[in-house]
C-alpha cells in the first residue's frame, strides 16, 4: 500500500465525484469528523465533487447519495476491511444502480500511523519513554484477517521506540479487550500506560474506552480525527481507483 501524502495534481476534464462513505452514528461527533475531512479534501482538490454519505444512523444515506449519480468513486471512510466494506457498501451501490467504483478502505496506512503518533505526542508521550505500554484500542470484527491487520498497527507503532511495548485491544467483539491488553503490557514490564484510539472519530465506543481509562487512571489520546493526512489517505484511495477505472 502506498503511503498517503498531500500532493497537488492537475485538474482533470470534467468534475469527478468522490463519495466519502462513513459508518454513521447516533453521536454527532462522528459525522462532524466525516464532514470536516470532506471539507479538507475540497480544499486540497477544489475541482472534485466531494459528497459525504453514511451507511446507517446518519443522513444522508449512501444509497440516496448514489441514486442518480452518473459516475464516481466511493471511498469507504473506514479503517478495517471488514463487513461494512465487503458487504454493506457493495450492496448499497448495487441497489442504487449507480455506475460507481468502490475504492479500498483507509486501512493501516503509514500516514494514519503518523497521525496516531502525533495524537500520542499531544498527550506527552515520547518514543524514548522507557517502561511505557501503549494500548491500541480498535473496533473488533468477525473477520479474523481484518483483526490481524489491525493488530499490525500496534507493532508498527512501537517499532523504533524504547517502550515496553504496544498491544492491540478490541473495544467490541473479539479478545483481547482493553483489560487484557493492559494485563499483557504489565507482564511485559510496563510501568506507565496510555491508550491510543485507532478510531477516526469519537463516539459511543470511544466513550466506553474513555470511561475505562478514567476509572483506571490511564491517559487516553484523541482519535485520528480531521487531519490533512487523513484527507490525503482518502485521496490516495480515490486516485488508485481512478487509475484502475481509466485503464479498464
Amino acid at each position: 500500500m502506498r503511503t498517503a501524502r498531500v500532493v497537488t495534481v492537475p485538474a482533470p476534464i470534467g468534475r469527478p465525484t468522490l463519495v466519502l462513505a462513513a459508518h454513521g452514528s447516533v453521536d454527532p461527533r462522528s459525522a462532524a469528523v466525516t464532514h470536516a475531512v470532506a471539507g479538507r479534501i475540497r480544499r486540497l482538490r477544489p475541482w472534485l465533487d466531494v459528497r459525504a454519505a453514511f451507511l446507517e444512523k446518519t443522513d444522508p444515506n449512501l444509497r440516496d447519495v448514489l441514486t442518480g449519480l452518473p459516475d464516481g468513486v466511493v471511498v469507504p471512510f473506514l479503517l478495517a476491511d471488514a463487513y461494512h466494506a465487503r458487504v454493506d457498501i457493495p450492496e448499497m451501490i448495487e441497489q442504487s444502480k449507480a455506475r460507481v467504483d468502490q475504492a479500498e478502505v483507509l486501512g493501516e496506512d503509514p500516514a494514519l500511523l503518523s497521525v496516531l503518533r502525533q495524537r500520542l505526542s499531544e498527550t506527552g508521550v515520547s518514543p524514548d519513554e522507557e517502561g511505557l505500554g501503549v494500548v491500541v484500542a480498535a473496533v473488533g470484527s468477525s473477520n479474523e484477517a481484518a483483526n490481524a491487520r489491525t493488530g499490525d498497527v500496534a507493532c508498527a507503532l512501537s517499532a523504533g521506540t524504547r517502550w515496553a511495548g504496544a498491544e492491540v485491544a478490541f473495544a467490541t467483539g473479539p479478545r483481547p479487550n482493553v483489560a487484557d491488553a493492559v494485563e499483557r503490557l504489565r507482564a511485559r514490564g510496563a510501568r506507565n500506560l496510555v491508550i491510543a484510539p485507532w478510531f477516526l472519530a469519537h463516539g459511543i465506543i470511544t466513550d466506553r474506552v474513555a470511561a475505562y481509562a478514567a476509572a483506571h487512571g490511564i491517559p487516553m489520546a484523541e482519535p485520528l480525527g480531521s487531519h490533512n493526512l487523513v484527507a490525503a489517505t482518502v485521496l490516495d484511495r480515490f486516485d488508485a481507483m481512478s487509475v484502475v477505472s481509466a485503464a479498464a
